[in-house]
């Protein structure tokens, strides 16, 4: 019944859904007041050199683009190619077909920033005979979660779940599968998977995923970081930055490094449009240490 609801919503135009937005938003932000203690926190945390008012305008305008999200999403249920095409570009995606084509497989790295599930179109793009794929965590809600992930494999795109991802990839490698991954790592890791803490948007013991890196380092994939941008209500651009060619090649954690730095770069540049509800911060330092000894946290601190 629900996929059914998705289905017919997206039957709508675009400018019709953006309407029932609008109406989202009154309720969502005005009178239910979604995650608004989260939201406030993050953004007065992240941005303390902004104004109250700047901060407050950011937060109502995040809400906006909640709604957006959400039902421009529901409208990738039928969206064609040819309008998904002219909604989200991708600029630079060539240089990564030029390495798909070389043989090479991709790691595609972005955040919770502007609609990441408009960015499963990308298969579209590429060359046939590639594979394209995404990592998921399962949502709690089962309903939600199928309907996501058949969403999400419209354009040929594969879904991995997150504890399957090296069992999948190193089993396609064998095969001899040309593929493309996309990992969104900007989510609070669990205290096992804390491996690297850094400053991020002014806090400056932020734990961050290692996982692409590491499995970059073993595969010996080409590394990019797609920067999402929203010109204007409706369309997205993703342009592909190549991060490298060789990332065994680097310093440990410098390619983790330079994706946070990346991303906070794009998300300062208009930062309505990251995911601010989501307690990215819940878990510190402090309590880390609490938790293990020095021999234990050694050993999850080298883990890459």
């Amino acid at each position: 019944m629900t996929y059914l609801l998705f289905y017919l919503l997206s039957l709508l135009p675009l400018r019709i859904l953006y309407l029932i937005s609008d109406c989202c938003y009154f309720w969502l932000y005005r009178v239910f007041r979604y995650r608004h203690h989260i939201v406030r926190k993050n953004l007065t945390d992240s941005f303390p050199e902004k104004t109250e008012g700047q901060r407050r305008d950011i937060e109502r305008r995040f809400y906006h683009w909640l709604c957006d999200y959400f039902l421009e999403t529901v409208k990738l249920t039928t969206m064609s190619r040819k309008e998904m095409h002219r909604r989200m570009q991708f600029p630079g995606i060539e240089q990564m077909n030029a390495d798909l084509a070389q043989g090479r497989s991709v790691c595609i790295l972005l955040g919770h920033y502007c609609n990441w599930e408009w960015v499963s179109s990308i298969p579209s793009h590429c060359p046939p005979q590639t594979q394209g794929a995404q990592i998921f965590h399962p949502l709690e809600n089962k309903t939600f979660d199928n309907i996501f992930c058949r969403i999400r494999t419209r354009f040929g795109s594969k879904n991995i779940r997150k504890d399957d991802t090296f069992q999948t990839l190193l089993r396609w490698k064998k095969e001899g599968r040309i593929c493309y991954t996309g990992f969104i790592a900007d989510q609070v890791p669990g205290y096992k998977e804390m491996h690297y803490w850094t400053t991020f948007l002014s806090h400056p013991q932020t734990p961050v995923f290692t996982g692409a890196e590491r499995l970059s380092r073993i595969l010996d994939y080409t590394v990019y970081y797609v920067d999402l941008r929203r010109p204007r209500r409706g369309y997205y651009v993703g342009t592909f930055i190549k991060l490298t060619d060789n990332p065994g090649a680097l310093p440990k954690f410098q390619l983790t490094q330079r994706y946070v730095e990346m991303l906070e770069a794009t998300i300062r540049r208009n930062p309505p449009y990251w995911l601010w509800s989501h307690n990215r911060w819940k878990r510190t330092r402090s309590e880390f240490d609490a938790l293990f000894n020095e021999q234990e946290r050694h050993r999850i601190l080298n883990k890459l």
